[in-house]
């Protein structure tokens, strides 16, 4: 089928598509309508979304140049991860959030990953109460079917959980939520769920509001990822998916305490993943080369993870790409792909009407000319700034229709550099005894 049958797009499907790729970011719905190539990778991930529902663990780095597609293919595999009825949760890496750190940045980014909780009916996040009372609601059903006392019932469901690291208390918590519920205790059933998205921040503040005496913090953050799976799944779900961007921000990390911490945290997912000793959960890390590949700073500068991430010498020897390894190198977009990929834009942008197309079939072929004679091959590898450069082409010529479009592909600057010619930044961290802040 091709692009040209596909049904026409909403004012605000499409409206959203382009105000979000004129911005240089991922558009959260709407993938659909402009997703091309990419097949093996996605079938790779299909194949990791199975190995999930069956009750196993998975683990993928995707590894892509800056605007490569990194963060497009993470939200096509979300929106299919939550068809197939997984709960996803989603973040960035920031300077603020990191997987393990002693000032507050791993709860940070914990917090930040129950925010963005998803499940099929609340795509957008804020979905962890809703799951918490399906639990709850559930197991009163099967209280009330049995004869038996809800707490009973929860603490049977929730007995798994127990034998995990500060499993325990997700259980007591769970349990809180419902007495919560049963009283109409609304403080109760908030605490519960500030318990669960990692908002509190001291002992003492969680024994007094809930009885517990552990929370989520810096260092328990993975096992709080486990713990969720396990949770979401008693609830009803297949499992959980956790996605996480940005992972680059590791990399700038200038405090190699701070690296090598945050490493041996990948190194756990990993390991607990390929050994099956995590059950309904799978990760997707998205980084650049260099947070892969960097042998002084990146995931290679750890040993245990370079032997384990190591590329497959025998496919990198057959020009191949193993894609039942770990590692995800995105693929360059093929001009044929590249050419498909601006129908798409050119349809969007006409809302599906091909009567409404602004440029020729010709437009395209000479906008791509134009890249390759500007910026070589560069812009297979880092379409976003071609994706965008068209969408604004388009977006004159849809205000100026007395404009020529070969007169503005001629004129079009498309600036490839901005991102080699940005400075590096580092990350500052506190564990070296200073505060957190850029240096450039």
């Amino acid at each position: 089928m091709t692009s040209e049958a596909a049904p026409k797009l909403r004012p605000r499907e499409r409206d959203s598509i382009l105000q979000s790729l004129r911005a240089g970011v991922t558009p959260r719905t709407g993938l659909q309508h402009i997703q091309v190539g990419r097949a093996r990778e996605v079938a790779a991930l299909l194949g990791d979304i199975e190995t999930v529902c069956d009750g196993g663990a998975s683990f993928r780095l995707i590894i892509g140049e800056f605007g490569s597609g990194k963060s497009f293919f993470l939200q096509l595999v979300r929106n299919i991860a939550l068809e197939k009825g997984l709960v996803t949760v989603h973040a960035d890496l920031s300077p603020d959030r990191r997987l393990y750190s002693t000032g507050g940045q791993g709860r940070n980014l914990y917090a930040e990953l129950m925010r963005n909780l998803s499940t099929r009916t609340k795509p957008d996040g804020g979905a962890l109460t809703s799951i918490v009372e399906r639990f709850v609601t559930e197991a009163r059903k099967q209280a009330d079917s049995h004869g038996k006392n809800v707490s009973s019932v929860i603490a049977e469901r929730l007995e798994r959980l127990t034998e995990l690291v500060d499993g325990y208390d997700f259980a007591q918590v769970i349990e809180a939520y419902w007495k919560g519920y049963e009283s109409d205790n609304d403080a109760l059933k908030s605490d519960a769920v500030r318990w669960l998205r990692g908002e509190f921040t001291t002992k003492t503040d969680a024994r007094n509001a809930l009885g517990v005496r552990t929370f989520v913090d810096d260092a328990n953050v993975y096992d709080h990822f486990k713990l969720m799976s396990l949770f979401v799944r008693q609830a009803g779900y297949v499992g959980l998916f956790v996605m996480l961007d940005e992972m680059v921000n590791l990399y700038k990390l200038a405090s190699q305490r701070a690296r090598v911490s945050n490493y041996e945290q990948i190194l756990r997912m990993l390991n607990d993943c390929l050994q099956g000793t995590a059950q309904y959960l799978g990760f997707l890390l998205c980084g650049t080369p260099d947070f892969l590949l960097d042998a002084r700073k990146g995931l290679y500068s750890y040993e245990a993870l370079q032997s384990r991430l190591a590329e497959n010498t025998f496919a990198k020897a057959a020009g191949v790409q193993d894609f039942a390894g770990p590692t995800i190198h995105l693929a360059n977009l093929t001009p044929e792909e590249l050419l498909v990929l601006l129908r798409n834009l050119r349809r969007v942008f006409a809302s599906g009407d091909n009567v409404g197309y602004l440029v020729p079939d010709a437009a395209l072929t000479s906008f791509l000319a134009h890249c390759q004679n500007r910026i070589g091959d560069a812009y297979f590898r880092t379409p976003r700034n071609t994706i965008k450069a068209f969408v604004d082409l388009l977006s004159v010529l849809e205000q100026n229709p007395q404009l020529s479009w070969e007169d503005l592909i001629v004129k079009v600057d498309i600036d490839v550099e901005q991102n080699s010619d940005m400075p590096e930044v580092e990350i500052v961290d506190e564990d070296d005894g200073g505060l957190a802040s850029f240096t450039l």
